[in-house]
């Protein structure tokens, strides 16, 4: 895994959601294995929300939640460790915006902006998901994407149908106990 070039830890934000087996378990193990990478600190996690899907619309409710993370993992090796995260707990991805037990994005990297075939920073479509944008606004309503503060995009989001799962920020903790 490639580290930062400076070897410092910057922050970034993860997205997670998932709808089969048991979501809320298995973002909460993700969560856990991060904070437990060399490279990594959970540094904060959003409260947990359950959302109506969105983009293929015919399946179950999503859990989500987003996480800011120190890391000193260049974007593209942190990445690479959200997808073997998700491979670990038996992602498959058979469809677009289908059925899934993990999804982790990486939505922004302190001092990227890229838009580069494998990861782009920030995450294209974050702005326009009520479902990234309430856990994220949580954390960080401050944090500017592409200009505008992520309380302000919120501000014009459809949220409609999305609610507060856990208030706890401490959600995954409890979770992750029942692993």
């Amino acid at each position: 895994m490639s580290i930062a070039p400076d070897n410092s830890f910057r922050l970034a934000t993860l997205g997670l959601g998932g709808n089969i087996g048991d979501p809320v378990k298995s973002m909460a193990s993700a969560l856990a294995v991060l904070d437990a990478h060399q490279d990594c600190r959970v540094a904060i996690v959003s409260r947990l929300y359950r959302t109506p899907p969105w983009g293929k619309t015919d399946q179950s409710f999503f859990f989500n939640s987003c996480a800011a993370v120190e890391t000193r993992l260049a974007p593209e090796a942190l990445l690479d460790l959200c997808l073997s995260i998700e491979r670990e707990m038996k992602r498959e991805r058979i469809e677009r915006w289908g059925p899934r037990t993990l999804d982790i994005d990486v939505l922004t990297y302190e001092g990227v902006e890229q838009d580069a075939p494998r990861l782009k920073l920030p995450h294209p479509r974050m702005t326009e998901r009520g479902f990234v944008l309430m856990p994220l606004a949580d954390i960080a309503p401050e944090l500017t994407v592409r200009g505008r503060t992520v309380a302000d995009w919120l501000a014009g989001a459809d949220t409609a149908g999305i609610e507060i799962a856990d208030e706890s920020r401490d959600w995954w903790h409890k979770a992750g106990r029942a692993i």
